[in-house]
């Protein structure tokens, strides 16, 4: 009676874990903004482009994770990666778009990024790598 053992794609899920505590890390830092994670920039009064990539960085990225554990859906991790890289191209757009504290953070966009925000760019990375070796 062998084990059943349950082969989980590990570098992807890494990564994905990697951008999801990212998302909870400080990610902008400075004077003018103080220390910020990225559910400071959700704001569902004033909701705009920085709202909703602040959203999908971070939904994407438990999708990724949720389609880690569901077996023949490797789909669902493609589609939580895409979304979390596509939500953080949208958090640019809309911090050189949008006005005040926003257009602060753009204009010195990678000066005042914190360890947060690293850690999202390499857990994208990770997990691209963990996608395309399938392991």
């Amino acid at each position: 009676m062998g084990k059943k053992s349950l082969s989980l794609p590990i570098i992807f899920l890494i990564g994905m874990a990697l951008v999801a505590i990212g998302f909870c890390c400080p990610m902008f830092s400075g004077k003018i903004v103080g220390s910020s994670n990225g559910f400071s920039f959700i704001n569902f009064d004033n909701s705009g482009f920085v709202t909703i990539g602040a959203l999908l960085i971070f939904i994407g990225a438990i999708v990724g994770i949720v389609g880690c554990f569901l077996p023949n859906l490797s789909i669902l991790k493609l589609v939580g990666l895409i979304v979390s890289i596509a939500g953080g191209v949208i958090l640019v757009i809309g911090f050189t778009t949008n006005g005040g504290i926003y257009k602060a953070i753009g204009k010195g966009f990678l000066k005042h990024a914190t360890f947060g925000f690293y850690m999202i760019v390499a857990g994208w990375i990770v997990s691209i790598v963990g996608f395309i070796m399938k392991k």
